[in-house]
């Protein structure tokens, strides 16, 4: 079976072993699925394109610079 993290990783986890390693990846595994399926949600009656929004963010971006 193939190793699923780098050594150096590995021994990073066990010199930290009293972490609940498993918790915090479940955790993170869980709302990357909820951003996931939000943003499905979200997008799935949308009438813009991906072109569009990407320049809608670019512009955004441009005027939040501004602001701060």
């Amino acid at each position: 079976m193939e190793k699923m993290l780098p050594e150096d990783l590995e021994a990073k986890i066990e010199e930290f072993s009293e972490i609940g390693w498993v918790f915090l990846v479940r955790r993170s595994i869980m709302k990357k699925l909820e951003e996931i399926a939000f943003m499905e949600f979200f997008t799935s009656e949308s009438e813009i394109t991906e072109e569009e929004a990407i320049k809608l963010g670019k512009e955004l971006d441009k005027k939040l610079v501004k602001w701060y």
